[in-house]
């Protein structure tokens, strides 16, 4: 794990979405302090949603192969992760949404293959989620934030910071609000320094 790499994960269908323009500004801020930043762009991946055979609980192998794999060993060697959907019916993109299930395939790896829960601590990552809503609901972002943090857990990471907007729906909107764009400046810039700042003693990569 690399405190001074962070994964970039655009879950969004569209490309150039709000979601993706907002998570782009954080990107811009990561690299700006120093930090390296691997964009991983689902829309782009073929990864097949979960089957539920559980083959995993063999080894921690999911066993359909596809993209899958590589965008998870990409996520586990970052210190750090930015994750940006907009909300569909009060959750996540269904881009994020299969990613998500299919890293169950970590959890159980961890709990019924290495029995981790009685070894020793893992060290956390840090994540920053983006999203953005159309609607001005109250509850707009509860179950996204559920599952990003359930999620986020899985990937022995924090949720440290959220940026939620409402009333964000057609594209070039977010593009139109220089204040959404520093304040996502701002975060990933911020995301970059912690984990460096927090990198555990000794690893040669924390700087």
């Amino acid at each position: 794990m690399d405190p001074d790499r962070i994964v970039a994960v655009f879950g969004s269908p569209r490309r150039r979405g709000n979601t993706a323009t907002l998570l782009e500004a954080a990107v811009e801020g990561a690299l700006s302090v120093g930090a390296r930043v691997d964009r991983l762009v689902l829309r782009d991946l073929k990864i097949a949603p979960c089957l539920e055979i559980y083959g995993c609980r063999v080894d921690g192998e999911c066993r359909i192969r596809d993209d899958f794999q590589a965008a998870r060993d990409r996520i586990l060697e970052a210190g750090g992760i930015m994750l940006a959907s907009p909300i569909f019916y009060y959750a996540v993109s269904a881009q994020v949404k299969i990613l998500m299930d299919r890293c169950h395939s970590l959890w159980v790896k961890r709990r019924w293959v290495e029995k981790a829960e009685a070894a020793a601590p893992r060290p956390r990552r840090r994540g920053l989620f983006v999203a953005a809503g159309a609607t001005r609901g109250r509850r707009l972002f509860e179950g996204a934030l559920l599952s990003v943090r359930c999620f986020f857990d899985t990937l022995d990471c924090d949720l440290w910071k959220s940026l939620l907007y409402r009333e964000l729906e057609h594209e070039g909107e977010a593009a139109a609000r220089p204040e959404l764009l520093a304040e996502a400046r701002r975060a990933g810039a911020e995301l970059a320094r912690l984990l460096r700042e927090t990198a555990p003693a000794g690893d040669e990569t924390g700087r």
